[in-house]
């Protein structure tokens, strides 16, 4: 009885591994807002990252994270680093091009709670005096992050996420503009 409860128990563990390994080998999320202000305005808020924490989603979740810059402080090579509580976690995001009023991309490094390399890439569409913006973010799928899809809607946690981020964005850059 005890080895046919152990040969069910192999069974199910190797159906979970090709549950697992068939999952995408690469994701990608994106939202896109309409912010009311100028494309000079909105960029300046994701390239500059002394901007970041005015209006990023995770700033409020660790009001007691710790952040460093290296380089210069926007545009190509401007580097961010936190460390902060699980939900923030630790990590790094660097721009790696950036073109003005239209697109700003970044290497996206975490290390904590979990490892991983993505990127991300905001472009900018004027329209009048507002702003198209998309956000995107996309990667590879390693085992684990496969294995935490399946319990974990990723693709809503991450674009929910990047909707207050828009949200806040909107406020920032609507402040800024009246300026």
């Amino acid at each position: 009885m005890l080895i046919k409860i152990l040969i069910g128990l192999v069974v199910l563990l190797v159906i979970l591994v090709i549950v697992i390994v068939s999952r995408p080998d690469e994701f990608r999320v994106s939202r896109t807002a309409t912010i009311p202000a100028t494309a000079p305005i909105v960029f300046e808020q994701v390239n500059n990252l002394a901007n970041w924490n005015s209006w990023s989603p995770w700033a409020k979740l660790d009001p007691n994270a710790k952040y460093a810059f290296e380089g210069p402080i926007s545009g190509v090579g401007a580097i961010l680093r936190w460390a902060g509580n699980n939900q923030v976690g630790e990590g790094a995001m660097t721009i790696t091009e950036s073109r003005p009023n239209e697109l700003v991309v970044f290497k996206l490094e975490f290390l904590k709670p979990f490892q991983g390399t993505n990127t991300v890439e905001f472009t900018f569409k004027p329209e009048g005096d507002q702003t198209v913006v998309s956000w995107t973010m996309y990667g590879k799928n390693n085992f684990m992050s496969k294995a935490m899809g399946l319990v974990m809607n990723c693709e809503k946690m991450c674009g929910d996420q990047f909707e207050q981020g828009f949200a806040n964005l909107k406020i920032v850059s609507a402040a800024a503009a009246r300026k």
